[in-house]
This record gives C-alpha cells, structure tokens and sequence, in this order.
C-alpha cells in the first residue's frame, strides 16, 4: 500500500490533501476518475506538464510492488478543478473509449524501462511479452522482449507507438560494424 500528501496552491490558501492507495477496491482502474481519498497509489519518479488549451495535465510515471509474483509500472495523469486534485484523464488510446491511466502489469523477477525523454518528448517503455505463449495476458509470467514502445503527445491525447528506435547516437552517422572472422 501507498500513502502520501499532496500540498496544493488555492489562490491564497494552501491545502494538504491526504492520498489514500484503494488499489484492491478499484475496478477497471485504467478507465477510472479518482481522487485524492480513493487513489490508485504508486511511488512517482517523474513529473511530465502537458498542456491543452489552457489546461495542464501532470503525466506521472511510477513503480507498484503489486504482490509478491507481480510488479507494475504506471502512466498516471494528476489535474485539478480548482484545488481539488483528480486522478485519471482519458489521454490514452483512440476513439471514443479512451483510458484514463495505463498500467503495466509484469514478473517480479524482471525489470521494465519506463521513462521520460525529454529530447524526443516522448514517453519510452519496454514492450512486455508472456515468457510463453500459454501464459499471455498473465502479468506475473510476463517480461521485456528487448524491443521498445512509446506514448508521444499528440495535441490531445498520448499516442501510443509501438517497436520505436531508442538508440540515442546521432543516425545521420554510419554504424561501424564489427570486422568478420
């Protein structure tokens, strides 16, 4: 379980709100709204503003110890009608149906990239694949495959991409190959 405190500017006021983790009541957490007493708790290591119109969303990314079998990484989005803090904004996905937050859910024995590049602006993840094809869609026998997706600000929403490039060199340059034996 997670617990923290917000601390939020109102006009002249401050106000401290407490962050209450009911993970295990929420249902169809990545389509959900909530607030600050019914949160879906992580530990956040990143902060990403993103603007539309004249409001912004704080793109959040953080790491869940689920369970002993299960690990999760989280794209969570923080905004506020007025002071008040509201979790979850339908940013993720196309059409009518969008999800409010995204979540990753993999073995407890492997390690998911999740991070904000700010060169690209754009959001990098590990593609995460069942260690065999039987265990699909099993979040505890799940794990990077080596290939990398990402979610790119896309006037409205975050776009998701799938198998990006992450190298960082410069590509303009030719890539030395190792001499053959």
């Amino acid at each position: 379980r997670f617990e923290g405190f917000l601390l939020v500017q109102d006009k002249k006021r401050r106000v401290l709100y407490e962050l209450r983790d009911m993970t295990e009541k929420i249902e169809n957490a990545s389509f959900k709204m909530l607030g600050p007493d019914y949160w879906y708790g992580a530990l956040y290591y990143t902060v990403v503003p993103v603007k539309r119109g004249g409001k912004t969303w704080y793109t959040l990314l953080g790491w869940k110890g689920q369970s002993n079998v299960e690990t999760r990484k989280v794209i969570e989005v923080l905004s506020f009608k007025g002071a008040v803090p509201q979790f979850g904004a339908p940013l993720f996905g196309e059409g009518r149906v969008r999800r409010t937050r995204e979540i990753f859910g993999f073995s407890f024995q492997a390690s998911m990239s999740l991070k904000w590049e700010q060169s690209f602006t754009r959001i990098v993840l590990d593609h995460l694949s069942p260690m065999k094809p039987e265990f699909a869609g099993q979040a505890a026998f799940m794990g990077p495959d080596l290939s990398y997706d990402a979610y790119v600000w896309e006037k409205d929403h975050w776009l998701y991409q799938r198998d990006v490039d992450v190298r960082q060199e410069d590509q303009s340059k030719p890539w030395n190959k190792p001499p053959k034996e």
